[in-house]
């Protein structure tokens, strides 16, 4: 029994040892060895990856993407756009190179056609109805491309068909201001108004001179804006330069809205309610059509009556005149009316959209959205092709590696080739208001790169100030074009620099306070922190307002390569710029927006309203206080949270604050939507970024309803400058809350 018992305690203390051995290893084995994602959430970017992107964007395989996109005219929803659909799909799907998944998103929209079997006719008609002079109905040859037979006619998307026929005038830019001072002159009712682009938006032409009685207008390019004066085809202009030729005409979009217009604020789809034609607004309400510069010459240098302001002169070598109403009496168009005949029709056409994706490993319901639009006028080598090769180009190496297993970013990049966007950035509107709650509440940030070269001389960025950072990290680890030893940072910062409080001289990052491109739904719209990415011209060597073959048939693949990029090393300095930051916002751990930057502008902002506003609010007993205790705590909250993020140690914090922050950081533009504060500006929200008629440097809502308010002699338009001073300290009030700590 004795024995027995003690072999029994010596087992059971054996089997004890043994279990506390197993459970002291076993314990000790589990509290060292984190779960498998731990590695992933913790990780942040990785600055070896980075520099390997760098090596392998390529300038050749950008220049071939470019000759492949410009081989036929692709305007939106023509065959040739349907040609370059199957070609960005092609290269998505590719197994070794593509995306994890690529497809399209169709919307049936609302577009607007020259007849080809009826051209639209610009013409010089005497009392008896003969023509005595008829502008060019298509731009001349100089290379095979412009002879294409889907060469479409320079004409004004959205300008009504119309016959109108009266005595011609010169109204300058069109402005408000243009057409009231022509009006002191001449009697406008009835007249035809010739108008130079720029000063204000194509449609503006004719929507500011039809009260005035105006029954039609034409609109060209003068070669002082667009080719510092440069003005024959015989040994200056295209294809001796990249001047524009006398025959060149800007196409373009002639509306004021954006997105489809038949369906405001929702996605045009087949079943989609669609509003009566009738109701559309921001379109032109007499006919419009764009002409040539040789044209206009022969016009304008024939023009009678008094001389119009130094101004409005431009290069011809004739003085400006406002027009009789009508022509000299010494002229050979004497007493002859000029009569537009247009033949314009409207459709609703299905316009294509083509989406990819590489899902992210550790938040995949976070986007990081990159696009471009795809639709041209007619070749659209640089505008959009430039920026469509250098996104073929990004997705060609970061798919590669995706493919051979080597990367997957911590966030999911979506990348869009927009449609249609040529006829009011439609196919993003409309993905936009597809998409919104989903958009709205996983979108980290959007990039657009539409035209990625206007020129090889320096990079050009716009966006939010909270991208600033980034922008400038990314620029600083590429080389500049041409430049040994120059990274695109400092070349950037010796043309275009601002003293900041903060960091000193920097490079100049603009604003996106209009709608421009792309940016505009997932700005104004959906508060999506934005930038937009290009390389351009130096301006001090050009008074181009933008590079000459814009919108014509002569923005080729021969243009491109031989006047805008030799070689193709911008477009190269682009891709591997904007995709550095592509990175850096999917990848890094916590994101790289900086909210002191956003501060910064807000007080610049601020002082700006106080200088030029203040004591004349003071005087209506309009007090500026609010806004500015809004401005004091947003930069407290800011500093806050820098403060924050740089004293923790997040990559060994749980992966919710990690989350919390980014959250903070990402939703901070949302902060700023206010869908009340411009009823008359369609699909504006953003009380920071709003587009603007004032033109000052502060925020757009107080300006214009400043403006507005001087200019007008009832005093109840204070009271609209009392509203947007309220709107904009509770906003900016608000989105300090969002950046302090959770309560």
């Amino acid at each position: 029994m004795i024995k027995q018992l003690l072999i029994g305690i010596v087992c059971s203390a054996a089997v004890l040892t043994f279990g506390i051995l197993i459970g002291h290893f076993g314990i000790n084995k589990s509290s060292n060895s984190a779960p498998s994602w731990v590695k992933d959430v913790t990780k942040d970017v990785d600055e070896s990856f980075i520099e390997k992107f760098l090596s392998e964007v390529d300038n050749i395989q950008i220049q071939e993407n470019l000759r492949e996109l410009t081989k036929v005219p692709h305007m939106a929803t023509t065959a040739g756009d349907e040609q370059t659909v199957q070609f960005m799909l092609k290269r998505w799907q590719d197994p070794e190179t593509g995306l994890d998944q690529a497809w399209r998103e169709e919307y049936m929209v609302y577009l607007s056609f020259p007849d080809p079997n009826n051209p639209n006719k610009v013409t010089v008609v005497s009392p008896s109805e003969t023509v005595l002079y008829a502008a060019r109905e298509k731009e001349k040859s100089y290379t095979p491309d412009q002879d294409d037979p889907e060469v479409v006619q320079p004409y004004a998307a959205y300008s009504p068909a119309g016959h109108p026929k009266g005595k011609l005038v010169y109204a300058n830019q069109g402005k408000p201001s243009d057409y009231h001072l022509l009006n002191t002159t001449v009697d406008l009712r009835g007249t035809i108004a010739i108008t130079r682009y720029g000063g204000a938006g194509r449609a503006d032409k004719a929507i500011n001179g039809a009260p005035y009685g105006v029954i039609g207008v034409l609109v060209y390019t003068d070669p002082l804006d667009i080719n510092d004066g440069v003005m024959s085809d015989l040994n200056e202009t295209y294809p001796h330069s990249w001047y524009l030729p006398p025959s060149g005409v800007e196409r373009g979009s002639f509306n004021t809205h954006y997105g489809d217009l038949l369906t405001p604020y929702l996605a045009a789809k087949d079943e989609t309610y669609r509003i009566p034609v009738k109701d559309i607004t921001g379109i032109p309400p007499i006919p419009i059509q764009p002409i040539g510069f040789e044209d206009a010459y022969k016009l304008i240098c024939e023009l009678g009556g008094e001389a119009a302001p130094a101004l409005w002169q431009g290069s011809f070598n004739c003085i400006y005149n406002f027009g009789g109403p009508g022509f000299k009496l010494t002229s050979a168009f004497n007493n002859s009316d000029v009569k537009l005949d247009i033949f314009n029709h409207e459709k609703l056409k299905n316009s294509s959209n083509v989406m990819g994706v590489i899902r992210g490993s550790v938040e995949p319901d976070r986007y990081v959205i990159y696009g471009n639009h795809r639709d041209s006028w007619v070749h659209g080598a640089i505008d959009p092709s430039s920026g469509t090769s250098v996104m073929l180009e990004l997705t060609r190496v970061l798919g590669k590696m995706v493919k051979q297993g080597k990367w997957r970013p911590r966030r999911s990049i979506i990348f869009g080739s927009w449609g249609a966007e040529e006829f009011g950035l439609i196919g993003s509107a409309e993905y936009t208001e597809q998409y919104f709650t989903k958009l709205s509440e996983r979108t980290v940030a959007y990039i657009n790169v539409d035209i990625a070269v206007f020129a090889n001389a320096t990079l050009r960025a716009s966006g939010m100030p909270s991208l600033q950072n980034v922008i400038f990290k990314a620029s600083k680890q590429v080389d500049a074009p041409g430049l040994d030893s120059t990274s695109v940072y400092d070349n950037w910062i010796q043309y275009a620099n601002r003293t900041s409080p903060t960091h000193g001289l920097i490079p100049k990052v603009g604003y996106l306070s209009g709608a421009g491109s792309d940016y505009a739904a997932f700005v104004h719209y959906l508060g999506i922190t934005s930038m937009d990415i290009s390389y351009t011209y130096d301006k001090s060597k050009t008074s181009a307002r933008i590079y000459p073959a814009y919108h014509t048939a002569y923005d080729t693949f021969d243009y491109a390569s031989k006047f805008i990029d030799p070689g193709f090393i911008s477009h190269q300095a682009i891709a591997r710029t904007a995709g550095n930051v592509l990175i850096r916002l999917a990848d890094s751990l916590v994101l790289p927006l900086n909210c002191s930057d956003y501060a910064e502008t807000l007080e610049d902002y601020l002082n700006t309203a106080v200088t030029l506003y203040e004591q004349q609010l003071q005087n209506r007993h309009i007090s500026m206080e609010p806004i500015k205790r809004a401005v004091a705590s947003f930069r407290n909250a800011a500093t806050h949270l820098d403060q924050v993020i740089r004293s923790s140690d997040l990559a060994n914090e749980t992966p919710l604050k990690v989350r919390r922050i980014n959250d903070q950081l990402m939703l901070l533009d949302r902060a700023f939507l206010d869908p009340l504060a411009f009823p008359e500006k369609y699909a504006f929200r953003h009380v920071i970024w709003a587009s603007s008629s004032a033109r000052k440097p502060t925020f757009p809502g107080l300006a214009d309803a400043y403006a507005k308010a001087e200019s007008l002699v009832e005093s109840s338009a204070w009271d609209k400058v009392h509203y947007h001073l309220s709107v904009l300290s509770q906003a900016i009030e608000g989105a300090a809350h969002t950046l302090e700590d959770v309560i």
